[in-house]
């Protein structure tokens, strides 16, 4: 594709190793789930990622508008949800098959959003690898882990909108840095519930900041400074490749294999998140409403 040939090996190198981060920081998150539940993960996580986030990007709370602030807590609240069902959804279902549900959710924005035949020549194709998925019969996939599963889906999609709505109405990192504060307080109370005692340990805290820096930190970083390098298109396309780097890191970290049929779907959803974003490039987002 046209948009990754004019990209420059080192931009593609960033995203590729923010890609790996994430997927390293969810196989250690599920290594903790026996101490901290799902929900006391997606706690540490968005605690940790917003304490480092306010410490950098040091935002101000004054002379914040009521819209401003909207699109904050708009943000903080998909971004716990949908933190919160992916770690739920982990907790039932393979990493890559995980990832791989989720990633329709910005699949689908991106087709609404571009309208076209082609656009459903996509969805086709993204149907056809979801059916694969199930390996030839989703009564082999936990139900309520696809359920959650679907949940990030759509709460990543609206994570995407929401983004978009901060990045406009916010300078910099201060916008996402208030948004993952919020997301760290909605979090909280469910976090410690799920966890309880497991919060007085020093190793599971460090392991769960070890999470938040892998998953949140490092791959903000490398995502910004290769969208200084590469076309929105090239990123998106590039970031299609998840669902592949899920199951690599499952199988490599958490032992957790995928039947041929189940790595067809994924190859398919690959296929068709790449070239929906391909499809879409230069097309200007629409306005969150």
């Amino acid at each position: 594709m046209s948009a990754l040939r004019s990209t420059s090996s080192a931009a593609v190198g960033l995203v590729a190793l923010g890609l790996a981060c994430q997927e390293i920081g969810a196989a250690i998150a599920v290594r903790l789930f026996p101490h901290t539940g799902p929900l006391g993960i997606v706690m540490l996580r968005l605690v940790f990622s917003a304490l480092i986030l306010l410490a950098i990007a040091r935002p101000s709370l004054r002379g914040r508008t009521r819209a401003q602030w909207a699109a904050v807590v708009r943000l903080g609240l998909a971004l716990a949800v949908m933190n919160g069902m992916f770690y739920l959804a982990l907790e039932r279902l393979a990493l890559g098959v995980t990832v791989t549900i989720e990633v329709l959710g910005p699949l689908a924005l991106s087709i609404l959003v571009a309208g076209t035949r082609v656009a459903w020549l996509w969805a086709g194709l993204a149907l056809a690898g979801v059916v694969a998925l199930g390996g030839g019969g989703w009564d082999r996939l936990d139900p309520v882990g696809v359920i959650f599963a679907l949940g990030a889906a759509v709460f990543w999609a609206a994570y995407i909108r929401c983004q978009a709505a901060v990045g406009r109405a916010f300078p910099q990192l201060e916008g996402l840095a208030l948004a993952m504060a919020i997301g760290a307080l909605v979090s909280l109370p469910f976090g410690v519930a799920a966890a309880g005692p497991a919060l007085i340990r020093i190793d599971l805290l460090a392991l769960g900041a070890g999470v938040a820096i892998l998953s949140s930190t490092i791959p903000y970083a490398l995502e910004l400074i290769a969208l200084r390098r590469m076309s929105e298109a090239a990123f998106g396309i590039l970031m299609s490749l998840s669902p592949a780097t899920a199951a690599l890191a499952g199988w490599l970290l958490l032992g957790q294999g995928l039947t041929w049929l189940e790595a067809v779907g994924l190859a398919l959803v690959v296929c068709a998140s790449a070239g929906a974003v391909w499809r879409a490039r230069g097309r200007p987002a629409e306005p969150l409403a």
